[in-house]
């Protein structure tokens, strides 16, 4: 699995597809390239740099040194691929696309995006979506899922963009880090039925 997640790295990088610009609505311009190990330290301040509300449903507390050494550990491994968002050098945004590991569940991939508050609705959230949706369909992928609250109506607009759809809606599925449980918004989208439907 990491063999072939090199390969990707190598292939999009060889090709031309990363890094890449992009123009956001405000008339900045933004890089795109895919996250590599010496990264971390980059990273890791842009997460301390995150408002608590934006850490409440990560997987892990990616603001600790630790989480973000395993984070790089499944990007080597294949597990998980990532690109970074850049302007003046400065990490302003991610997209990551996590494969479970499980026999039974590796056709599956959960997508997370982030941005830094100073960079929301310039569309940049969309086109990161965009960009690691289409990287899971290059890699074989065959169903997608994201996960959000019911709140963030820029980031539901963006997958319904992208033709995913309301899967489940958890009530008090999570706490935030003052204890009020909160609902979970759960989107996916089946590369494979579409697929299957264009080819027909």
């Amino acid at each position: 699995m990491a063999t072939g997640t090199r390969a990707t790295n190598e292939s999009d990088l060889k090709s031309g597809v990363y890094p890449k610009q992009l123009r956001l609505t405000s008339g900045q311009s933004a890089s795109l390239r895919l996250l590599k190990s010496a990264d971390k330290h980059a990273l890791l301040a842009f997460a301390r740099s995150l408002p608590s509300h934006d850490l409440l449903f990560l997987r892990s507390d990616i603001t600790e040194d630790t989480a973000l050494e395993e984070w790089l550990r499944n990007v080597e491994k294949g597990a998980t691929m990532t690109l970074l968002a850049e302007m003046d050098g400065r990490i302003i945004g991610y997209a990551s696309l996590h494969n479970d590991q499980a026999r039974w569940t590796r056709r599956v991939g959960e997508i997370r995006v982030l941005l830094g508050p100073a960079y929301r609705g310039l569309g940049l959230g969309r086109r990161l979506a965009e960009e690691i949706f289409h990287i899971g369909e290059r890699r074989g992928v065959k169903k997608m899922a994201a996960m959000m609250t019911p709140d963030q109506i820029g980031a539901r607009a963006a997958f319904e963009r992208l033709g995913f759809q309301v899967e489940a809606l958890l009530q008090d599925w999570v706490v935030d880090r003052d204890g009020r449980p909160r609902d979970l918004l759960v989107m996916s989208h089946d590369v494979e039925s579409v697929s299957d439907r264009a080819s027909a």
